[in-house]
């Protein structure tokens, strides 16, 4: 008997029969023919390995490698072997932040500032709607800025703190923009409300009960796994294939990716999910919180059926760390989880209770698991097969000659006979931007160095004040522009991040708080007026007209402020054997000195 007619025989019983007599279908029958189709597409695909976990009612019924855990070792991959689950990490902070609205010490819609108000977001405006179903259904209209927290070093309450800084790209509510950041930012507030970091909180609430003993949080522990993934991934101009090193610097941002698990393990978390919460009899999960999740919270574009023509899988939407979409007309929650070198897919079909687990070893690789995702449904659906894998690699492989060929022009927009508008050692400095953090720009064998974010490149002049890196294959190419501010001053650089440019702005030396302290005072105008400079440690010095409210001084360089208002105006300290003895006004239209009163 097919799956599928088991699930109509359910349906007319009102029993959950289906995953009863499910465990006991020939499952291998059901999936004749499917060792050789994965033999084919790993051939096809160049594909390191792949692993392979399906879940039916509360049984794990199927966990097979195919190909290497360890490609140059030749190590089999197994149903063992820990991987990074990547973004698959979301639903397990969507749910341990639901055992909190439970406790009532969190809300789905209420703006989150009312349970934790030292919340900020770009403006009041925000900060004064934004809510816990917002931040895990990325529709808080903010994009992903994800060069934020790559390969960085922040805390999870740096990142926290830098949301204020994160300025909206479209209305609250109304477009899906992919934020890693508010998971991690929730992953905070879990820990604000509960008193328990992220990581012990998931595994006191969910990894223990569900006896995920091989699940952890960090690289350490998956190479502490007697079976554990390496990451190899295709070069970009040939077939060959190369190890690269993990992703490891995940702790900031744990919460939105950071766990390593395996099919064994997942294939727990996975009947969980599947049955209402319960696990080996044990309500673990809270079902009203599942279900929450899995309500849709935004909609999704039917991109791949308008402009390709797939209309197999339609009218995606997202919940809160999952989406559903429409396969077949059989629905289907599920989730990806992309990091350098690993992939994974989780998900089920709520109806039939069937579940799929796919780990994906290589970046070029990475759509498989969509395509062999698809490809078991079909099997035990008794579907027709859709040939995804000759659709999505077609794709691939234009996209692969196509960027070989976009990389063979790089420089043909080159204004020939350019040079610099300043000495090399002009340019070097830390420039600082207040979301992103510091770049440092240095000098070595005459030639400028790019250092960010552990990210470390040198950079050759391109012409006039552009100077690129090389193009790297897995750090990708940096245009760096520096810019000049009306005193002739390298004060800028500007580069492509995310989706959008950021500009840094040179660090000026840093000035002792005391003597900020006594430039604070009253400088005498020439028409034999005063204007005031104050100072407070929080908000630094201020310039005070009479009769205006203060304008705040920022530094420039030394002794050199600026206003907001006026690039081109400069205010100069004075000081003479250690003594503030004037400030000096200089603009456009000259210079002006104010002696100290």
């Amino acid at each position: 008997m097919k799956i599928r007619d088991l699930a109509a025989l359910a349906a007319l019983s009102l029993l959950p029969a289906f995953a009863c007599h499910a465990q006991t279908a020939d499952i291998t029958q059901q999936l004749d023919g499917f060792d050789a189709y994965m033999a084919k597409v790993l051939k096809d695909w160049n594909a390191p390995g792949i692993g392979v976990g399906i879940v039916v009612g509360d049984k794990l019924v199927f966990a097979k490698g195919y190909g290497y855990r360890d490609y140059e070792k030749k190590l089999p991959f197994t149903p063992a072997t820990v991987c990074p689950i990547a973004s698959n990490t979301k639903l397990f902070t969507a749910i341990a932040a639901g055992m909190l609205v439970d406790e009532g010490k969190l809300t789905w819609d209420k703006p989150v500032r009312e349970s934790v108000p030292t919340t900020h977001f770009y403006n009041d405006q925000l900060d004064n709607s934004v809510t816990l179903r917002d931040m895990l259904s990325h529709r808080t209209g903010i994009t992903r800025h994800d060069t934020i927290w790559y390969k960085s070093d922040f805390t999870r309450k740096e990142l926290f703190d830098r949301l204020k800084y994160l300025e909206p790209e479209q209305p609250l509510r109304q477009t899906f923009l992919y934020n890693n950041l508010m998971f991690a930012g929730v992953g905070y507030m879990i820990e604000l409300q509960s008193g328990k970091p992220w990581e012990q909180f998931v595994r006191e609430r969910i990894l223990t009960p569900l006896e995920m003993k091989s699940t952890g949080y960090t690289i350490a522990e998956l190479e502490s796994s007697p079976e554990h993934g390496v990451g190899f991934t295709e070069k970009r101009d040939s077939f060959d294939l190369y190890h690269i090193p993990y992703y490891a610097d995940i702790a900031g941002v744990a919460p939105c990716g950071a766990i390593v698990s395996n099919i064994n393990d997942l294939s727990h978390w996975l009947i969980a999910l599947m049955n209402e919460g319960k696990y080996n009899g044990k309500s673990v999960l809270p079902d009203d919180v599942l279900k929450e999740t899995l309500q849709p919270s935004i909609g999704l574009p039917n991109t791949a059926a308008e402009q390709r023509g797939y209309w197999e899988a339609l009218n995606a939407a997202y919940g809160m760390g999952r989406q559903t979409t429409v396969y077949r007309g059989h629905l289907m929650t599920m989730h990806g989880g992309d990091l350098p070198g690993f992939h994974s897919q989780i998900s089920f079909l709520p109806k039939e209770h069937i579940g799929v687990i796919v780990f994906v070893i290589g970046d070029h690789t990475a759509p498989l698991y969509n395509v062999v995702t698809y490809n078991v449904y079909e099997r035990l659906l008794g579907l027709d097969q859709t040939p995804w894998s000759q659709r999505r690699l077609d794709i691939r492989l234009k996209d692969k000659e196509a960027g070989k060929q976009a990389r063979a022009k790089v420089g043909e927009d080159r204004v020939p006979g350019t040079k610099p508008s300043h000495p090399l050692a002009d340019y070097t400095g830390d420039y600082e931007n207040p979301a992103y953090g510091v770049m440092k720009i240095g000098l070595k064998d005459n030639q400028l160095q790019f250092d960010f974010h552990k990210i470390r490149m040198p950079v050759t002049h391109f012409h006039y004040d552009r100077f690129d890196t090389a193009d790297d294959e897995q750090d990708g190419q940096w245009s760096l522009n520096f810019r000049t501010n009306p005193q002739g001053d390298i004060d800028q650089v500007v580069t492509s991040l995310d989706e959008a440019e950021a500009a840094f702005t040179r660090k000026p030396e840093k000035l002792d708080p005391t003597l900020l302290t006594r430039l604070a005072g009253s400088y005498a105008t020439p028409d034999g007026g005063t204007v005031q400079v104050t100072y407070q440690e929080t908000t630094g010095l201020a310039l005070v007209p009479p009769g205006s409210t203060p304008f705040p001084l920022k530094q420039v360089k030394a002794l050199q402020f600026r206003t907001p208002q006026f690039s081109d105006m400069i205010l100069e300290f004075v000081l003479e054997n250690g003594q503030v003895k004037a400030l000096k006004q200089k603009d456009p239209g000259g210079e002006y000195t104010l002696p100290r009163k």
